[in-house]
């Protein structure tokens, strides 16, 4: 069915006569009456009453001007709804996070991001990293936060900043008293961590493994709030990366003490998507303020005003 065909017939039928249509379009009566004519002949049906001055559509005719009428609509519409993702105020972004970004620095972030972009949906998920990875993979999501990096050939990596684990607890605590703890220290205090499983006790169980010290929580939980609250009461201390409990931090609330054991102090935060996969409107936009944040993390100033160490942003690999 020829596009151009069912222009002039639209035209035509509109206008009242092939005279006015080729008049508006530009194009000869005998090309627009022949286009009909071949129109016709494709549907094997009459579209327009022949013998008559004026244009009459037949019961055919009519249905395919409402056709053509509703299409010209849809084809509106669907422009419309592109410029507004490529002006970027709908769409969608799928985001997925390890368990240890859900504080409320991370949430200021997203609220932020919504505040600015009132159109956009973004679904939120947290899980294990091992699943992250898996669902930006699968393309289940645009872009994900993981603690450490990944070695997943199809994953790139688009920046990461430096995350070590640290010892927090209130202020008033004993373990507030140390500059750094080492794993021995750190189990003569009641503990509050995630379960196993988790990749923040994983990394720790890995450290325990090699120093042969090993850690007996009074409290397990999944919620990392839970966590920080238990924190704050001064009973418990738990180890958590800075972006956890940067608001506590920074508020004073609770404090930041390193953790010195082998690889701990270079845990990091990586921000990724999946190679190859073209983002743009809403994904291209959290994706550059989630940069933006881990670079403003990357200058945060810890205990004793030490900086963690710079972002580093990823480009090749897209």
């Amino acid at each position: 069915m020829s596009e151009n065909a069912l222009h002039y017939f639209y035209e035509a039928a509109t206008a009242g006569s092939m005279r006015l249509a080729s008049e508006k379009v530009g194009v000869a009566v005998s090309s627009i009456s022949r286009q009909i004519a071949q129109l016709e002949q494709q549907m094997g049906v009459a579209l327009i009453e022949r013998g008559r001055r004026s244009i009459r559509l037949t019961e055919a005719g009519e249905h395919t001007f409402e056709f053509y009428k509703n299409q010209m609509a849809d084809r509106e519409a669907l422009m419309i709804r592109l410029q507004e993702l490529r002006e970027v105020k709908v769409g969608r972004v799928d985001l997925a996070v390890g368990e240890g970004f859900l504080g409320h620095a991370f949430t200021m972030i997203i609220d932020t991001f919504q505040r600015r972009n009132p159109g956009i949906v973004v679904t939120l998920t947290s899980c294990a990293s091992t699943e992250i990875v898996r669902m930006v993979l699968d393309d289940e999501a645009h872009i994900a936060m993981i603690l450490h990096d990944t070695s997943e050939p199809k994953i790139r990596i688009r920046a990461t900043a430096a995350q070590p684990l640290m010892v927090l607890c209130a202020p008033g605590h004993p373990a507030a008293q140390f500059e750094t703890l080492d794993l021995t220290t750190l189990a003569g205090f009641e503990l509050c961590l995630p379960p196993k499983g988790f990749r923040i006790r994983t990394i720790l169980n890995d450290a325990e493994r090699r120093e042969q010290v090993w850690l007996e929580p009074k409290l397990v939980t999944t919620s990392l709030q839970m966590m920080r609250e238990m924190t704050r009461a001064g009973r418990m201390v738990t180890v958590l990366p800075v972006i956890s409990a940067l608001a506590e931090l920074e508020q004073g609330a609770l404090v930041a003490r390193p953790l010195v054991a082998t690889e701990l102090a270079h845990t990091t935060v990586s921000l990724i998507h999946r190679v190859g996969r073209q983002l743009d409107g809403g994904p291209a936009r959290l994706l550059a303020n989630l940069e933006a944040k881990l670079k403003s993390l990357s200058t945060w100033q810890g205990p004793q005003g030490a900086a963690s160490a710079p972002a580093t942003a990823h480009r090749s690999g897209s």
